[in-house]
């Protein structure tokens, strides 16, 4: 019968495994404390919008800019951070299910073939929340601390 012999290199092996494991995990758990820390980015629209509820699917038609108006008939006028802007990618990824990427493509396509308009796009939060607040039939996204009494919080599916 042969014997098994742990080699100095296996023992190396095995020990470079298991720091690569350990630090894997250490970074998987770290992300995971990162993003649950992320306060939500919530929809929110101009007081004097009657819709209260919008479901993901007509939620992301309204900021690909392919649906323009509320479901009753009102003229949706749809405010946007920066694409770079972490809180746009979060708004975008979670709440949406496309990447900022994609949408800044649709809207590309839209505005260089003619066929319509990119969104307005503010620089703040806080800009956000007055230009909703100010126009009639506004839609935007927010972090809960920036909500006021200004606008309202649209529900979504």
């Amino acid at each position: 019968m042969r014997a098994f012999v742990i080699t100095h290199d296996m023992v190396r092996r095995i020990a470079r495994v298991m720091v690569a494991t350990l630090l894997m995990a250490y970074f998987l758990l770290a992300t995971a404390q990162v993003i649950a820390r992320e306060p939500p980015v919530l929809l929110v629209a101009n007081p004097n919008v009657t819709t209260h509820w919008l479901n993901q699917d007509t939620t992301r038609a309204i900021f690909a800019m392919r649906q323009r108006t509320w479901p009753d008939g009102q003229a949706v006028r749809v405010f946007v951070l920066d694409s770079s802007d972490p809180v746009h990618a979060r708004f975008t990824k979670k709440q949406l299910s496309v990447y900022p990427h994609q949408l800044q493509l649709a809207w590309d396509r839209m505005v260089f073939s003619g066929t319509g308009q990119a969104p307005n796009r503010v620089s703040t939060q806080t800009e956000m929340r007055d230009r909703i607040a100010s126009t009639p039939g506004a839609l935007g996204y927010l972090e809960r601390e920036y909500v006021d009494d200004s606008i309202q919080v649209i529900s979504m599916d």
